[in-house]
């Protein structure tokens, strides 16, 4: 259904529908993370596999500008864990001509990888007051992200949910008068990278993640590549429909309800009933989601609730 959806060949009365929450650690690697994934999957009925990241990011002392570059740098053996279970889900989901499902998986940024090498006030800081220094780490974990990529596609993996930060509003003022064009400058070009190393998949999902901070212009990521868009609805002080997110970035919109809100605190019957809100105002190409990785306590009877009206239930 999602390959339809994205050719523009969706069934009337069927809207795909996924998402997504962290599993305990004992879920994180191997055999149990396949597992997990595939009773997820099962359980709830979306219409795609998306693998959660959970191997952790490189962390080293960077505390200078010369430290960047001094980054650790990876290889497709430091991601065996990762590609083993990305592996292990494209066997499960089926050869590519009779697959059950796409199987994409999370992939973060480069800049929220050297995020976890300084954290936000050196990283911030440094890419204010010694750019050449500190785009050189941001060099080092984009070679580090396509590294990934690269082992994950020879893999099967279908797709990436690519995520993107450093562009709210909080890091660098929020707009290009105010040093906004950081973002423009020096993170989207390391974004854009990994984009040219995933365009050749067969589907991708543009994620502008707002899980830590608001954004007050979407107009950055306008020409991100992907073939559907997660973004927040809220932008700038103004509520955007899933519609109007559609014709912005002129694809499949994904999203509608909040992570936090009756997906995590309502009854199914609840849950129910806000999808069938939200999918009385939506676009007709339209996956019914959440806006970001709902609570890992969310109860799995619920999202398979708003999936079951989202397919016609």
């Amino acid at each position: 259904m999602i390959l339809n959806l994205i050719a523009g060949k969706a069934p009337a009365g069927y809207t795909p529908a996924a998402f997504f929450l962290h599993f305990g650690p004992e879920y994180h690697a191997g055999q149990a993370a396949i597992d997990r994934h595939l009773e997820f999957f099962q359980h709830t009925g979306m219409d795609f596999v998306k693998i959660q990241y959970e191997q952790g990011m490189s962390r080293a002392p960077v505390t200078s500008p010369a430290d960047w570059a001094r980054a650790p740098r990876l290889t497709a053996s430091d991601f065996a864990p990762t590609v083993a279970v990305v592996r292990g889900l494209v066997e499960a989901a089926g050869a590519d001509a009779d697959r059950e499902a796409v199987v994409v998986l999370t992939l973060y940024s480069p800049f929220m990888w050297a995020r976890h090498l300084a954290g936000d006030a050196i990283l911030h800081e440094h890419l204010r007051e010694h750019p050449a220094q500190a785009m050189k780490g941001l060099e080092i974990s984009t070679e580090n992200v396509l590294a990934l990529v690269r082992a994950c596609k020879a893999a099967g993996v279908d797709g990436f949910y690519a995520s993107t930060q450093g562009g709210e509003a909080f890091r660098f003022g929020g707009s290009r008068s105010s040093g906004g064009d950081i973002f423009e400058r020096l993170i989207k070009p390391t974004d854009l990278a990994v984009w040219d190393e995933i365009a050749s998949c067969r589907f991708n999902i543009l994620h502008v993640c707002d899980y830590e901070g608001a954004y007050d212009d979407l107009a950055p990521f306008i020409d991100y590549p992907g073939h559907v868009v997660s973004c927040p609805l809220d932008v700038g002080g103004r509520s955007m429909t899933p519609g109007e997110a559609s014709a912005l970035f002129g694809r499949p919109f994904m999203g509608g309800l909040e992570r936090k809100g009756v997906l995590a605190t309502g009854s199914p019957e609840e849950v129910r009933r806000a999808a069938r809100e939200v999918l009385a105002q939506a676009p007709e190409r339209f996956i019914l989601g959440a806006d970001c990785t709902v609570p890992a306590d969310t109860s799995w009877d619920n999202l398979r609730a708003a999936i079951d009206v989202a397919h016609g239930g």
